[in-house]
């Protein structure tokens, strides 16, 4: 197999990091693996040899129009890369360069298998009403039924390009997505960062509507004094959340981090991890939190966390209970305050979650999966 593997950059984020992941691992098995971007910022550790194109070197504040009226050009672009390196498997992740990855067909007389990947939940992703919402729905809906074979990471994503998207169910598979188990394990804490007096709360994720850092720090503004809340990421609502931090008066108690590569040396000295997103497709940073023993405050969001923490008995309105620790409702403050509050007041609980997800992050571990990644892409 020459493969490429194609996403628009190596900066941080669940689908860069599968990439890093199997960009190594493909080597190994002998195949001959590209990674081809869109932009050139990468903050993951790639294998010396490994070969790195360029269909372009876009900036991130590009128009949402002139990103449409380009992908022919780069569709046309990737083709004479395609053909160059004579390329077997073309397998894209996200959704601009799954775009670009099908449209090259059409410059291809005898295209490779092409393969898409789809990391969210499309209909919510793309749900907002807007035009851009509405431009990616239309293409989500020309272009992934188009292509050999659809990967999801979750069974709720992939049921929705089925109903919604015209993908079919046999052209489509679900492969959850892998964690490190012992590289995380040989990383240490960052010393001295946390203060053991406060409890320490922890959340990571791009400072964007989606991920909805908003609804925990309203929540966060109910919790006792001797409770901090520290925020991994960057975005453009950073100066937003920044000033509602000001508004509620929780500059003492509430630390913006940026973004770090290493979030583990975080997560490791944290008492617990707390996510209120929307959407998601399969929220990996759940994942390495449960890998470094943190009980999950999480909303019940569309898609994944309940198929990581197992999730049995699903509310509308009230907390919910697993043995890794408690879902919430989206976008509800008053139950994820709820939520936060219930920690704090069962420290017996918060223990046991601990020791529970060290069980279950067991289920996956990154050679399986990564396994699983490469019979799906030879898959006929």
């Amino acid at each position: 197999m020459t493969i490429s593997l194609f996403i628009y950059s190596l900066a941080g984020g669940g689908a860069e990091r599968v990439v890093s992941y199997l960009l190594p691992y493909l080597k190994s098995k002998g195949h001959v693996v590209h990674l081809v971007l869109m932009n050139k910022t990468i903050s993951y550790p790639l294998p010396n040899d490994v070969s790195v194109h360029y269909i372009e070197q876009s900036k991130s504040d590009e128009s949402g129009i002139l990103k449409l009226l380009k992908l022919p050009f780069l569709a046309y672009k990737y083709a004479r890369l395609v053909k160059k390196l004579q390329l077997t498997h073309s397998f894209s992740l996200l959704s601009r360069p799954n775009y670009v990855n099908v449209l090259m067909k059409y410059f291809v007389k005898q295209p490779p298998r092409i393969i898409v990947s789809e990391r969210n939940y499309a209909s919510m992703q793309y749900g907002y009403g807007d035009m851009q919402s509405k431009a990616n729905n239309l293409l989500v809906s020309w272009l992934y039924p188009k292509a050999d074979f659809a990967i999801g990471n979750s069974e709720a994503n992939v049921a929705d390009l089925i109903d919604n998207y015209g993908v079919k169910k046999i052209r489509s598979h679900v492969i959850q997505n892998p964690i490190d188990i012992e590289k995380i394990e040989k990383l240490v804490t960052k010393e001295n960062f946390f203060d053991s007096s406060f409890v320490n709360m922890i959340t990571v994720g791009r400072l964007q509507a989606a991920k909805n850092q908003e609804l925990l720090l309203k929540a966060f503004a109910s919790t006792p004094e001797n409770v901090r809340l520290y925020i991994l990421g960057k975005g453009h609502l950073e100066n937003h959340l920044k000033e509602l931090t000001a508004h509620l008066k929780l500059e003492e108690r509430v630390f913006f981090l940026g973004f770090d590569n290493n979030p583990y040396q975080y997560l490791k000295g944290a008492d617990l991890f707390v996510f209120g997103s929307n959407h998601e497709g399969f929220p990996n940073v759940l994942l390495e939190a449960m890998c470094c023993g943190l009980p999950i405050l999480t909303t019940n969001c569309k898609s994944g966390p309940s198929e990581i923490m197992q999730l049995q008995e699903p509310s509308e309105t009230d907390l919910m209970k697993t043995p890794y620790g408690l879902l919430t409702p989206v976008g509800n403050v008053d139950v994820m305050a709820k939520g936060m509050a219930y920690f704090l007041n069962h420290p017996a609980y918060l223990q046991s979650c601990r020791q529970a997800v060290l069980e279950r992050i067991k289920d996956f571990e990154k050679e399986g999966i990564l396994k699983a990644y490469e019979e799906a892409l030879l898959k006929q």
